[in-house]
């Protein structure tokens, strides 16, 4: 699973990954062989000026009432009682 959500915010906002690649004045192959491989810093910072997001919300942040149990891989939540 990766950890960027490029492609969730892209569609969060209304938006085609052709439409983000004409923003930032690139192919749209290339863009997206920067979402499906390993982005530079630079190339986050782009992508996320495009989108008008902060670079951090690119990336999937932690859940910490949530975990994956080791042994099943059943995805559990904590709460209070």
């Amino acid at each position: 699973m990766s950890s960027l959500r490029i492609k969730e915010i892209i569609k969060e906002k209304g938006l085609s990954i052709k439409d983000v690649s004409e923003i930032m004045g690139i192919n749209r192959v290339g863009l997206s062989k920067h979402i499906n491989g390993n982005p530079s810093v630079e190339v986050l910072e782009k992508i996320a000026a495009a989108l008008a997001v902060p670079v951090t919300d690119l990336f999937e942040q932690p859940q910490s009432n949530e975990f994956t149990c080791p042994n099943c891989g059943t995805r559990l939540t904590v709460g209070e009682k």
